[in-house]
């Protein structure tokens, strides 16, 4: 668990510096980040200790003292197999309540801390929201980074958008610590302003006024920087936050949603083809005109062009809607897809504890070995594999490519037969893999082929 908190301040360390944060926010922070690595933790944690203790009781010959008094594997492991049945119900309900109110505490912590500003409230190379001004700044210099070099600005407008642009070649910060008020002195730069037409063929030509300055001044108020609430928690869209109750309940939703959409998309494709107003339009006559290629050749040239050109201009309207539709489809599968496998992850959990501790117990009964050394490196390979193979799995699914069910069970699904498979060498008093078997054939084939040969020379 240390291990992985380090690694999650390591992660998050740019969320975290330069915001002037006290201790007590941090340590919250990770408070409710903790939860969220349980299900990483947890099976970790119980693949390595029952392969390191097994591997011990075999290392010491406690496995052969106890077959010696009548006591076999399975009832060596009784015990701790009742333990772990009570842990992997403890981790469900841990993954069902804990964990969806820890990730809600988490993200509403991690959005209110960024919004808050660093104490430098400029920085190099990229666009800093600063008051009513967006201002980049190619490098800062001096005491303090006070001096600019190649300031842009653009200022904020609440009706036409963002009409003020600000260019200069230096600038200068001064303000201090007890101010609310930060000046910017800009010098040796140009004021751009758009000018707003009414008219659009003179929008068209875009106008302008350019004014040069030596020096500009501009006041920024920043009482209001660092004014934001940590105990906010108005976020509540995400599918980790959600218990299975509320999974099902959202997972029902919103596949009605999705379905309703597509029905009303595809019933308004279909009125858009004109094709219900064919029965209406249309009166049969006694003859017809025979037609060789093409019903345009009813028409003249100027009207089979109008015509041509109406139903390329409808048809590329309609695949562009589409297009359009289409992505958003694919985003509502995707959340759907999300919300499945947020679901059955919190199955997953409890029975993965199960799982891993039927391969590890045996495996270290096998290997023969305690400690922290082979087994060691053997529960972090066969973890980062199980590990992987669920991660793999359920990027696919969240693109559609294979079942959000079967992404969430798969890595427990094939460790399964592999505990199997280690609790049968185990109990049998076999080898890891079965060399003998291997090699007996291997021998008896050389063996064959040496005797003919030499029967044929």
């Amino acid at each position: 668990m240390f291990i992985f908190v380090l690694q999650t301040i390591w992660l998050y360390i740019g969320e975290l510096a330069g915001k002037d944060l006290d201790a007590g926010i941090i340590l919250k922070f990770l408070l409710y980040f903790s939860p969220k690595l349980i299900p990483l933790v947890l099976p970790l944690t119980i693949l390595l200790s029952s392969i390191m203790t097994f591997g011990s009781f075999a290392e010491n010959y406690e496995f052969a003292a106890m077959k010696s008094s009548g006591i076999s594997l399975q009832r060596a492991m009784r015990s701790l197999t009742a333990f772990i049945v009570l842990i992997s119900l403890t981790a469900f309900f841990f993954a069902n309540n804990v964990i969806p109110a820890a990730e809600f505490k988490s993200i509403n912590l991690r959005k209110n801390i960024a919004q808050l500003k660093p104490a430098m409230a400029i920085s190099e190379g990229v666009f800093n929201d600063v008051g009513d001004f967006n201002i980049k700044v190619e490098n800062k210099y001096g005491d303090n980074d006070r001096f600019l070099n190649d300031v842009i600005i653009h200022q904020k407008s609440t009706s036409d958008g963002n009409l003020t642009v600000i260019k200069a070649k230096t600038g200068e910060l001064v303000g201090s610590t007890d101010s609310e008020i930060l000046s910017l002195i800009l010098r040796d730069g140009n004021h751009y302003n758009d000018v707003p037409q009414n008219d659009p063929a003179k929008r068209a030509n875009k106008p302008f006024t350019k004014s040069y300055f030596e020096e500009y001044v501009i006041n920024i108020d920043i009482s209001n920087f660092n004014d934001v609430d940590m105990e906010d928690e108005n976020y509540r869209n995400s599918q980790n936050m959600l218990k299975i109750s509320e999974l099902s309940q959202s997972i029902d939703s919103f596949s009605t949603s999705i379905n309703e959409e597509r029905q009303r998309f595809s019933n308004t494709i279909y009125l858009r083809t004109g094709a219900t107003q064919f029965a209406n339009n249309y009166t049969p006559k006694d003859t017809v005109p025979a037609i060789e290629n093409s019903v345009l050749e009813l028409y003249d040239a100027e009207k089979s062009l109008q015509i041509v050109n109406l139903a390329l201009g409808t048809v590329n309207g309609i695949m562009a809607t589409v297009d359009v539709k289409k992505q958003e489809f694919r985003n509502s599968a995707k959340q759907l897809n999300k919300f499945e496998i947020a679901l059955h992850d919190k199955y997953v959990l409890a029975l993965a504890c199960i799982v891993l501790f039927f391969v590890g117990a045996p495996l270290g009964a096998i290997i023969r070995k305690g400690g922290m050394g082979l087994p060691m490196v053997i529960a972090i390979l066969i973890f980062l594999t199980y590990h992987f193979i669920g991660i793999f799995a359920k990027n696919s699914a969240e693109e559609g490519t294979i079942s959000p069910i079967l992404a969430s069970w798969l890595s427990t699904l094939i460790m399964l037969p592999l505990g199997v498979f280690f609790t049968y060498r185990a109990t049998t008093d076999q080898g890891l893999i079965g060399f003998g078997n291997i090699a007996e054939p291997i021998g008896k084939l050389i063996k064959k082929l040496f005797n003919r040969r030499k029967e044929t020379n």
